[in-house]
């Protein structure tokens, strides 16, 4: 995944908010969506804030002579109007007399629903535990630390969905946040049921949780480092980070706990 510089850092980081447990301390070659052309054709301006970052997707044209060029920078989608002489570019939005995002559906096509589409097959072969009916219509992926207290009050306020066969959130299981944060995942890992084991921890949080084994194997250990690979690359810098899929199918993430009306957003109706 692409790790922006500090000229476009304001465009692509991502604020923890109080909401979410802090960690501790090769880009595809660009296809041009009408031509194919590759990156030798680009215009300067474009090669400019590539080598800023910046990942472009495709291009499109527009009503006002400008090129659409459709980017994604530290996970996020982004828009770049380039002047004909390719030596200028507008980074943002272009509207028209309607108020009308003129990118909008071109930045859906070329960038968000691939990038959903990578993102739920990276969360999808990850190494999670369920939590909740298998036949559930609405899958919920969860990277969580069994010591992180916003994710163990998801996983409070996600009950009523869960327990009524709504949602199954699948916890992806990381130890990034204290010493024994990896212990407790891999007691959970390796237990005999890890469902069971999950909800013990859940359960038992105000107390301790579950208790770590000694010593993490090698196997779970591999297992441990890939989920957190994965949450780094989804762009997460915390617990919980959540990835789900909208009423229209679009592959949407949060950072942090959800709150008030966007809890609905995740997790459904209830």
């Amino acid at each position: 995944m692409i790790r922006s510089r500090p000229t476009l850092f304001l465009l692509a980081a991502t604020l923890l908010a109080p909401t979410a447990c802090a960690r501790d301390g090769g880009a595809a070659p660009p296809t041009d969506g009408k031509t194919g052309s590759t990156a030798a054709a680009e215009p300067e301006v474009v090669k400019t804030l590539r080598g800023q970052g910046v990942e472009f997707m495709g291009t499109f044209d527009t009503p006002v002579g400008l090129t659409g060029y459709a980017g994604v920078a530290g996970q996020r989608p982004l828009a770049v109007y380039v002047s004909k002489d390719g030596q200028h570019a507008i980074v943002g939005t272009l509207v028209n007399a309607k108020g009308e995002d003129v990118g909008a559906a071109k930045l859906k096509e070329l960038v968000s629903g691939p990038m959903g589409a990578r993102m739920w097959q990276r969360v999808e072969a990850s190494h999670w535990v369920a939590d909740g009916k298998a036949g559930a219509p609405r899958i919920v992926y969860a990277f969580s630390d069994p010591n992180c207290p916003y994710c163990n009050r998801f996983w409070e306020a996600a009950r009523p969905w869960v327990d009524a066969g709504k949602v199954q959130i699948r916890q992806i299981l990381v130890g990034v946040i204290r010493e024994d944060s990896a212990n407790k995942a891999a007691a959970i890992l390796g237990a005999a049921s890890p469902e069971q084991a999950l909800q013990q921890n859940e359960r038992d949080f105000a107390r301790g949780g579950i208790k770590g084994v000694a010593k993490v194997p090698a196997d779970i250990e591999a297992k441990l480092r890939d989920n957190e690979l994965a949450m780094l690359e989804l762009g997460f810098q915390g617990t919980p980070g959540i990835v789900f899929k909208d009423a229209d199918g679009s592959v949407q993430t949060r950072s942090g706990l959800p709150q008030g009306e966007d809890l609905q957003a995740v997790l459904g109706p209830r």
